[in-house]
Parts: structure tokens; sequence; C-alpha cells
């Protein structure tokens, strides 16, 4: 035996399949082989060395601070995620059980109410939901119950009930109308409008028009939908027809930041025929996901039929909401965010998201070979594209290749007619700070002049790039 070799190991000791050092006890005890991937292992694991195979795995995921695509948190303050923690094991149906946890619940359907307008914040009926899109399944279906409501002499036998919103909506309206059997009468953009408008929205209203959905903040672009004028319009068609048509506004970002940074825009239950509206508590409410909130106008907009009184657990229970069990974790966090930042709180947040939109969008612009749809001065959003004489390259080129800095910037096609248009989008968030927004021009502006040397763009296919629009 040569000197200094001792005898060989054996096939399942040469390589370790984990660190040794995620053992607990006996560093390299049963680190030899690694649990499967697709099938229960066949024993259990010590928590860290469980916990570090998943942490490892995690990390290769995006820097979530550097996503430039989603509206959803991600940066709350430690004492909200202390109290998440403390709430997590809550089942927020369990009302009997956890009534502090209720009654928070009760508290922000009450502020989102007054901070709405309701004509009387103590009866407007509410309910927190896992997100925006239960939200709006739970509108649609109060605006289709009492259409069919109105119309049960015709409905469902020769009448098909219909929805009228843009095209530019959120995909869970499109779900909506599938699930719901609902007409989904959708308004193409068209040129520079890149949303609903008043006249196109009335024009597509008929008898079995359930209601029109406007949005508070496209997320194509960030820009407001002109609820007043929609509710004019559709004023103006109930004085012609006779056809009372209500507004449902998804709110799901710009309920969160018109009230603090627009307050003269007139878009919530100061309107009359704005039945309901939804926001996402964990988009700009300021909450990690997923929370949202469905709130009508008062008991009347919210058929009794949808309530559901329910003996649970000892409990009588009024629930509208589609899911049954959740934590009460989200809830609890948005009643501290409300309590924490206040209205001013709320309007120095909201404001500096939009300075910081504003200002990295001009500083685009300013390098020459973007042009801007949108400059982040509705919501802290901008969409932009690049100008008609630059041949060397795409938008898709820029979001793949900023990606390697680790930002995720979407670049998309608009829909329906705009299909010739693809764009890249920013949303500025809080925890989006200058600092950061600095750091993203820079990485941007050194990134031109490789691809102005770029013989044309790296892929045209549209459907390989992203995609994202949410």
């Amino acid at each position: 035996m040569p000197l200094h070799q001792g005898p060989h190991p054996s096939p399942s000791e040469r390589r370790l399949a984990l660190n040794p050092f995620y053992g607990e006890a006996n560093p390299v005890g049963g680190m030899t082989e690694a649990p499967p991937h697709h099938r229960l292992p066949d024993g259990p694991l010590p928590p860290m060395s469980a916990y570090q195979l998943v942490h490892d795995e995690l990390m290769l995921d995006g820097n979530s601070r550097l996503n430039l695509a989603t509206f959803v948190t991600t940066w709350m303050e430690p004492q909200a995620g202390v109290l998440m923690a403390e709430c997590r094991d809550k089942n927020m149906i369990d009302k009997d059980e956890y009534p502090r946890t209720a009654e928070l619940e009760r508290r922000c359907v009450a502020m989102l109410a007054d901070l709405w307008n309701a004509p009387d914040p103590t009866t407007a009926v509410g309910c927190s939901t896992t997100g925006s899109s239960e939200a709006c399944m739970l509108a649609g279906l109060a605006l289709k119950r009492r259409w069919a409501k109105r119309n049960a002499d015709r409905y469902p036998g020769s009448a098909r009930p219909n929805l009228v919103m843009g095209v530019n909506v959120q995909v869970c309206w499109e779900k909506f109308c599938n699930f719901w059997e609902v007409e989904a009468r959708l308004v193409p953009m068209e040129g520079d409008r890149f949303h609903l408008d008043a006249e196109s929205a009335a024009a597509l209203c008929d008898e079995n028009t359930i209601g029109v959905v406007a949005v508070l903040g496209s997320t194509f672009d960030g820009s407001y939908e002109p609820v007043a004028e929609i509710c004019a319009a559709l004023d103006a068609l109930q004085e012609r027809t006779g056809l009372d048509i209500p507004v449902h506004v998804d709110g799901a970002s710009g309920a969160m930041v018109a009230p603090f940074l627009d307050e003269d825009l007139v878009w919530d239950f100061r309107l009359p025929r704005v039945s309901s509206i939804n926001t996402s508590g964990h988009k700009y409410g300021l909450v990690y996901p997923g929370v949202g909130w469905a709130l009508w106008r008062s008991p009347d907009e919210l058929p009794e039929e949808l309530v559901f009184r329910v003996n649970y657990l000892g409990g009588d229970m009024p629930t509208f909401a589609l899911n049954f069990s959740r934590p009460g974790a989200q809830v609890v966090a948005q009643y501290y965010t409300f309590l924490r930042l206040g209205r001013e709180g709320y309007r120095a947040v909201q404001q500096t998201a939009r300075d910081v939109a504003r200002g990295l969008a001009e500083r685009i612009e300013a390098m020459g070979d973007f042009r801007l749809l949108t400059h982040g001065n509705e919501l802290p959003v901008f969409a932009f594209t690049t100008t008609p004489d630059v041949t060397a390259y795409n938008v898709f080129d820029v979001s793949r290749r900023m990606r390697e800095q680790g930002w995720l910037v979407p670049a998309y096609t608009f829909p329906a007619h705009r299909e010739d248009l693809s764009v890249l989008r920013v949303v500025c968030r809080n925890g989006f700070s200058a600092d950061l927004a600095d750091l993203f021009a820079r990485d941007l502006h050194q990134l031109l002049p490789e691809l102005r040397r770029q013989s044309g763009p790296f892929t045209n296919d549209t459907e390989a790039a992203t995609s994202f629009h949410h």
C-alpha cells in the first residue's frame, strides 16, 4: 500500500450528498444520501438539515426587492413580521374562536369605507379576501345576482348576462366571466388609448349588462381609467334608455394611492353609481401577500343570498368569502399598517414611490433610446418602449440583459388592437428607494452601448419573451 494512502472508501461514502455541517450531532452521519425530490423520504431529517436544503434551493429565486414586475409588497417592518408570525396559526374563518382577529378585520373594513367616502361607513359591508382576485369574484357575483333578480322573468331562459370592461383588465375578470358564465365585453385599445373610455363603455351596455368594471390603475401602464366620466356616460344612458348599470371599481392598486395623493379625483363611493370597490392590501396597502378587500356601498348592493350564516364550532358566523380557511396574519398586518401609518404616513410612503417613479422615468427618457407611454404620475408605475430609430435591439433584449444584473423587468406585448406595441414596465413600491432607482438607471445606461452594437434584436418571438402583467 502506498505511503499515506488509506483504504478505498465504499461508493456510498465516496462523496457526501449534503454538507456535513448540516448535521446536528454526528457531522457525517446520514449525509451520504440526499432525500428524494418527488416522493416522501423513507424517514425524517433533522430540522436544520431540512431547513438548509430548502433554504439553499430558494436562493436560486430572484431577489424580490429587485422585482420591478410585481405590484406585491416585498418589504415590511420587522414588527409587522413578528405580528404575522404570532398570528399565522389563527384561522381567519374561526371568528368565534379568534374574536379579536375578527374585530381587527371589521375595523379595517370600516377604515376603508371611510377612506373611500361611503355614504355611511358604519353600514358599508365588506370583508377580507386572499387578494383582489377573490374580491373581484365576489363583486362580480353580487352584480350578477342583482341583475338576475331584476330580470327573473328572462333569466336564465333567454337572457345571457354580460360584463363591460377594457381589454386591459386583470386576468381574474376573464376567469370570473368564464367560471360564472358571463359574456366578457372587452373594449380594445385604440391608438394611444390604452384603457377603457366612457363612450366605449356605454356603447357596449344593454339590458343584459350586469355592470361596468372601471380600473383605477391599469397593470399595463399604471394609468387610471376615468371612473367619473364612465359614471356620467352611464347616467346619460339611463336617462335615454332607462338602463341602470352599476359600476365596480377595481382599485387593486389605485384605491390605496388615489385617496392619499389625488384627493380631488372623484372615483369612489362619492359617485352614486359606484356600487362596490376592491383593493389589494398586499399591493399599495403595504402588506405582504396575500390579503385583499371587497366593499359594497351598503347592504343593498350585496344580495342576502350570497351571505352564508354558518354554525361553525359553536358560533353563528356570517361569511360571504369564496375561500374558507386561511391565516389571520395578513389581516392583522393590515390593521397594524393602518394603525402605524395613518393618512399622513400613507401619503408620505405613496408620494415617495411616485417621486421615485417620476424621477426614474425622466432619466430613462433622457437616455434617448426610449419613449415613455406613462410617466408614473398616477400609479407609481410607468411603461416605456424603444424609439422608432432603435433597430439593433428591442424591449425583450433589455429585459433579458437587465435580468443578468438581478433586475426583473417585464417586457410584454399589448393586447388588441395594439399587438404591435411591446413595452417594458417598472413598478415602484415601498422599499424601492431612490438609491435603488439610481442603481437601476446606472445598470441600464451601462448596458446601452453593448445593445446598440447588436446586429439586430436577439429575438422577435414574443411568445418566448416575458409576458407577465400582474
